[in-house]
């Protein structure tokens, strides 16, 4: 078994890192972090060790200065459950899930789990369903239903949903197949384009502009990421696309944010304005939502040559379920993790990791792949394609081992948080959030700007 600082280690050589920087890291804390049979300590620590890093790099390339990056292993895992620990005026999250969202039973006995905190999803699942949005006449309808078969309908329908699989069955899938030996995070040379220069600042990713299209978690937390580092982030959103109230305040931290509305005309026209002043545009999007607003990959590098492109999916880029929506619960759900965390924990039903490991995990990776991608723009020029996957980052987490003892660790509250949580005023009131966990001895990450509502800022760069 890999200790941390060997992932770390292939992590970033993998993607061109210098081996020397990765002796100015320090990585402290043990295993188990967290109450789980998988090692979300340590992919916690490594992910944001990476994004650290990378954040430290470009400092070094931009000024020739080197700094260490430290990171703290428990501070590391409660950073990738941040919208937990959030507090706004004192006052802990409502209900995280919508009234029908969660795990059922089907007639052939399997477990299928669903994610309705959005109204059209729930809605779909209704409809196939043919049944009211209420726990009871939903179980009752899947009864009727073979735990594939609803699955594959629901897709269809337009909702999200997986059914539980071991991991012997997710890895007997096509899907599993058609990503297995693509690496953790792709990049790849989409355009030509001159090197653009580093412009002035004093924090690593100072003057540099990012367009975040992104809701719910990996996205925004890789945008969160890159604002800690000085980034000028500008999440987008629309007035027309629903959204969870808290992970906005938990992810929007350090951002503008703006409403355009992609399916104007003028819409498009105002984002690809912004594009054109933009270094990073990052996005978790299926890809023919925003091809067919002229925002693929392809397009953006014609609009802004040396534009770092960033892409989310959930199942992977290839294979016939690189088009379908996905949050972090329900890949958990379908490539194994819940039947194997429920094996180790001795219970009958599907059982969750402790924290929205893919999610928060894939969110640094992202941040770490767009940092990467920026500084052999600056050094070789070219436009630069980035992607990260759910499901990806779920294969890297299973290939980093098990843990026998993992389910017995302490859960952390209370006291534990001493430390790692700062409080500030913001758009909402006054919150108490969880600190960056990667410490860097010249430039310390901070966010600059209170997170605030959904289009608070007009959309335009500017100081």
């Amino acid at each position: 078994m890999q200790m941390p600082r060997d992932i770390l280690a292939e992590l970033w050589t993998d993607q061109g890192g210098d081996r020397t920087a990765l002796d100015r890291v320090t990585l402290t804390g043990s295993e188990p972090a967290l109450p789980s049979s998988f090692r979300v300590g340590a992919a916690a620590q490594v992910s944001i060790a990476a994004a650290g890093l990378a954040a430290a790099e470009i400092w070094r390339a931009r000024s020739g200065v080197a700094q260490d990056v430290a990171v703290d292993m428990r501070h590391a895992v409660v950073e990738c459950r941040s919208e937990r620990y959030l507090r706004r005026d004192g006052n802990p999250p409502p209900p995280a899930w919508d009234a029908i969202a969660g795990v059922y039973k089907t007639g052939d006995g399997r477990f299928v789990r669903l994610h309705t905190n959005f109204p059209h999803h729930r809605d779909a699942i209704c409809k196939v369903l043919s049944c009211a949005p209420e726990r009871d006449a939903v179980q009752a309808a899947l009864m009727q239903w073979n735990g594939e078969a609803f699955e594959t309908a629901a897709y269809a329908a337009g909702g999200v949903v997986a059914l539980m699989r071991s991991h012997d069955e997710w890895t007997a899938l096509p899907q599993s197949q058609a990503f297995a030996e693509l690496p953790l995070i792709e990049i790849t040379k989409i355009g030509e384009a001159a090197p653009r220069p580093w412009p002035q600042g004093a924090r690593p990713l100072q003057g540099l502009r990012v367009l975040d299209l992104s809701r719910v978690i990996a996205g925004p937390v890789a945008g969160r990421t890159l604002a800690a580092h000085g980034a000028e982030v500008m999440l987008i959103s629309s007035p027309q696309l629903p959204a969870i109230p808290w992970l906005t305040i938990d992810t929007g931290r350090g951002k503008r944010s703006s409403f355009v509305d992609l399916d104007t005309e003028q819409g498009r026209a105002t984002l690809h304005g912004l594009l054109a002043g933009a270094d990073i545009f990052s996005q978790g999007y299926r890809p023919q939502s925003l091809a067919a607003r002229g925002l693929a990959p392809v397009d953006a590098a014609r609009v802004s040559p040396g534009i770092v492109y960033v892409s989310l999916s959930a199942y992977g880029r290839s294979g016939h379920w690189a088009e379908r929506r996905g949050f972090d619960s329900l890949v958990q759900c379908a490539t194994g993790f819940n039947h194997a965390e429920a094996q180790a924990a001795g219970v009958d039903h599907p059982k969750e990791l402790p924290a929205q490991m893919l999610d928060h995990g894939s969110g640094y990776l992202m941040a770490f792949g767009a940092m990467m991608a920026k500084l052999r723009q600056a050094r070789e020029g070219g436009s630069w394609h980035v992607q990260v996957s759910l499901a990806r980052t779920g294969k890297w987490l299973w290939e980093m081992g098990r843990l026998d003892d993992g389910l017995h660790a302490p859960d952390i509250a209370g006291d534990a948080l001493t430390g790692l949580i700062e409080d500030g005023p913001s758009g909402f009131g006054m919150l108490s959030a969880v600190r960056h966990a990667a410490v860097l001895g010249l430039t310390p990450a901070q966010w600059v700007r209170p997170a605030v509502p959904l289009g608070t800022d007009p959309p335009v760069w500017g100081p």
